[in-house]
């Protein structure tokens, strides 16, 4: 199999930014002994600076050891000018060599005190670029702000740049640290200054927004991140190795069979999935749709790889093994499993919490805290306590909550516990996917068609009257299955979207207690060990948002669980259903509260957006083609700041976080523990 290239995320004013954060979507995991995103630890990413020292002059000895130096490494220090591949070559620093990460790069520094002589580095022999500066004497003071203002002050002495070879333009390209203030005006003398002293055309990459609004406005042809990333033939969404057998199918609702022990390629990603041993999907998607965030949850091989149905025909239907990596994957003939073991309940990877069914009462979202999920769940006591602690910076659209009780009362009388069990006793329906979706669909019909106690649907209908004024809502799940620490349940239940008729109320409910037994909730709790007459689900009543946009954000690197101050955040333009199903790209970006860089990983590829319909429900209507940048830089900073309210609010655990904006205006619909069965 051809290597398949991934690029590489530069670490802040240590590693060059050589590599495009773009292109870090490929470096999704690397084993835990590895920078996730190929980069070395830097000290100041930990916030363990080295003290300054004041300069001295060079001892006799430490002059003859950089002579000595020198010459072991075969070459000078730096050179002042490349004439040739083969100068570069004699710098460069290469990580993963011999792998699809490899790129060549060489760190320079510019020196505007010196009449703009620019060095480029020995790479190897500086980890760097203040090393070489306080070696060679360039850095002057001898505290931190000597060193930031390298980065931030638009009057400084030098600038740490890092220059590379990127095969997949093809050609060079240079840039700086995401965090770099760069003026136009510095970035032009960059330009100029490397174009002089260089042997090939090179070009600017930019790092963060600001970077190309600096290279718009210097009038420089520049490469982006996203430009790279479209460039990737392959993203590892999550890493692992699993075997199975590879079925190549047009689309997962289409393919009713589908088993555990199955590797799916797929045209795109699905909405909702039921478990399987590994997924490639050829169409790059968000990495935080509902299937990207089951396979972490599962634990299972996740990858994009670019004409995947062609590139793995020859295995259609065949037994492999398949390994996904941080910069490659791997498909190879398996031998079927002589025979299966008998199957045995997985041990549980959660805990259920334990329902309170003594709570009858309607709770309005006001009234709920975060303890309240005995009886409300987690997804519903979530939002009550957050609408108290984020105005102003954001709000949560208020509703009520009709408690686990109600849900146990109905299908107590529907005997459903007994019909499940009964169905668990029969060989067919334990062996046979097929008979198992059938059996299911019935149930769920059954449940739905069901007459609800009266005096419960108008009492559902008198509080939507009273406190919510009859408005648009959306009916969601809330049950003890879901946004649990070892177990997110994402797109596993329905939601009924913007209800707006009261006799519709009734039926939306039901359709949400019905999704209990959804085929692919049924097959993921299954999978995970949960016993399934241990589920039950409250119903969010909740007041519609009619979002100018909307998306998900992780408050954290969730390519890099060190780099905690980074926020990933994926959008789209109205309802956010569009997000989460993950069927096109939404625009990715991601946001450092240290360097307060905005990088861009992608712009939504969406040309049609979902929308509040007045007579109930949603529709699709289309985008302008001018309208695909969603966020603004100013947006995605209060989006972080936002998040990271929600993760104080929420015990300091990082969030998985659903969001919308209307007009100026942030609104959380939900939080989530993230997960990563890898961690």
């Amino acid at each position: 199999m051809p290597a398949l290239r991934a690029s590489w995320f530069p670490s802040p004013l240590s590693q060059p930014a050589v590599l495009t954060a773009a292109c870090l979507l490929a470096l999704a995991a690397l084993p835990a002994a590895q920078a996730q995103t190929a980069r070395k630890p830097s000290p100041y990413e930990n916030n363990v600076i080295e003290p300054f020292k004041a300069p001295r002059p060079l001892t006799p000895e430490e002059i003859a050891a950089r002579k000595a130096e020198d010459a072991r490494r075969g070459g000078p220090a730096f050179m002042a000018r490349i004439d040739d591949e083969a100068a570069f070559r004699q710098l460069a620093r290469v990580y993963n060599a011999g792998t699809p990460l490899e790129i060549p790069h060489v760190l320079f520094v510019i020196d505007r005190q010196r009449g703009n002589r620019i060095h480029y580095l020995d790479t190897p022999r500086y980890g760097l670029h203040e090393t070489f500066a306080r070696e060679r004497r360039l850095l002057p003071g001898k505290d931190k702000a000597a060193l930031t203002a390298q980065y931030k002050d638009p009057n400084r002495r030098l600038l740490f740049g890092t220059l590379s070879w990127q095969r997949d333009l093809p050609g060079y390209t240079y840039e700086f640290w995401e965090g770099d203030r760069l003026t136009p005006e510095l970035l032009k003398l960059a330009d100029e200054v490397v174009a002089k002293s260089f042997y090939a055309p090179v070009r600017f990459k930019t790092n963060s927004t600001l970077h190309e609004q600096a290279a718009a406005t210097a009038g420089l042809t520049f490469v982006t991140q996203e430009a790279l990333l479209r460039e990737q033939a392959f993203l590892p969404l999550n890493p692992g190795t699993a075997q199975g057998r590879l079925r190549i199918v047009a689309s997962v609702d289409a393919t009713p069979d589908l088993k555990r022990d199955d590797i799916v390629v797929l045209d795109e990603v699905p909405i909702a999935i039921p478990p399987v041993a590994g997924l490639i999907t050829q169409r790059p998607s968000t990495l935080l749709s509902h299937v990207n965030l089951l396979a972490k949850g599962w634990g299972i091989p996740n990858a994009y790889v670019r004409d995947a149905n062609t590139a793995l025909r020859q295995y259609d239907g065949q037994w492999v093994t398949l390994t996904v990596s941080g910069n490659d994957y791997q498909v190879r003939p398996s031998d079927k499993p002589a025979s299966q073991p008998p199957a045995t309940p997985p041990k549980p990877r959660a805990q259920l919490p334990k329902p309170d069914l003594t709570v009858q009462a309607l709770k309005p979202l006001d009234a709920l805290a975060v303890r309240d999920s005995r009886h409300c769940g987690v997804k519903a006591a979530n939002l009550g306590a957050l609408r108290s602690a984020l105005p102003p910076a954001a709000s949560v659209p208020d509703g009520f909550c009709i408690p686990f009780a109600q849900y146990a009362a109905f299908m107590k009388r529907l005997n459903v516990a007994q019909r499940v069990a009964a169905l668990e006793q029969r060989a067919d329906f334990m062996a046979d996917a097929e008979v198992r979706r059938k059996e299911l669909a019935a149930l769920r019909q059954d449940i739905m068609q069901a007459a609800v106690d009266p005096a419960q649907a108008e009492s559902w209908r008198a509080l939507w009257q009273s406190r919510l004024k009859g408005a648009g809502v959306f009916v969601r799940s809330s049950s003890n299955s879901e946004d649990l620490p070892g177990f997110s349940g994402a797109g596993l239940y329905t939601t009924v979207p913007n209800i707006t008729q009261p006799e519709a109320l009734a039926k939306a409910v039901q359709t949400v207690w019905a999704s209990v037994y959804n085929f692919d909730a049924y097959e993921a709790r299954r999978a995970a060990g949960i016993p399934q007459d241990a589920v039950v689900m409250a119903v969010l009543v909740q007041l519609a948002a009619p979002s100018d946009s909307s998306g998900v954000m992780i408050t954290r690197d969730p390519f890099d669980a060190s780099r905690r101050y980074v926020t990933y955040i994926s959008a789209k333009r109205g309802l956010g259903i569009k997000v989460v199903e993950g069927k096109r790209q939404a625009e990715q970006v991601m946001y450092s509260s240290w360097s307060k860089a905005v990088q861009v990983l992608s712009r939504s590829a969406e040309d049609t957006q979902l929308v509040a319909d007045a007579g109930g429900g949603v529709r699709e209507v289309p985008i302008a083609a001018d309208a695909r940048q969603v966020l603004n830089d100013a947006l995605v900073a209060r989006l972080a700041a936002v998040g990271r309210q929600v993760k104080q609010r929420l015990g300091q655990v990082d969030q998985d976080i659903e969001w919308a904006v209307v007009g100026d205006k942030i609104i959380i619909l939900q939080a989530r523990p993230y997960i990563d069965a890898r961690r």
